[in-house]
């Protein structure tokens, strides 16, 4: 189980850090990503990291938001710097497999475990 929080209202220029602890199931060896999705549009990533397969950003937030994890503590945390109003969306963690290649860091379908989500409204 993946529980996602931190999100909230931000004005543009603002920051916010995501987390997302996992339960029952530790991802030690396994990628943990974050994916967004506003309203009306499908669900695009984000940020992902691998201990073994590296980091990866969408070119939209390179710069401004840093994935990082906790192996300690089962969880992965989204630093998000400098917003605005697009990164608007509802923000989804996700957990997958040992197995995943790196071509996939960024693909929401090679994700097996999802949080329920965390709203982030920048306003302008």
């Amino acid at each position: 189980q993946l529980q996602a929080s931190g999100g909230g209202l931000v004005q543009t220029g603002g920051s916010l850090t995501l987390s997302c602890a996992a339960s029952g199931r530790t991802f030690s060896d396994a990628p943990m990503a974050w994916f967004r999705q506003a309203p009306g549009e499908e669900r695009e990533s984000v940020a992902a990291l691998s201990r073994s397969r590296g980091i990866r950003y969408a070119d939209s937030v390179k710069g401004r938001f840093t994935i990082s994890r906790d192996y300690g503590r089962n969880s992965v945390y989204l630093q998000m710097n400098n917003l605005e109003p697009e990164d608007t969306a509802v923000y989804y963690c996700a957990g997958g497999s040992r197995s995943m290649i790196s071509s996939s860091l960024m693909t929401a379908a090679a994700y097996n475990y999802w949080g329920q989500g965390t709203q982030v409204t920048v306003s302008s």
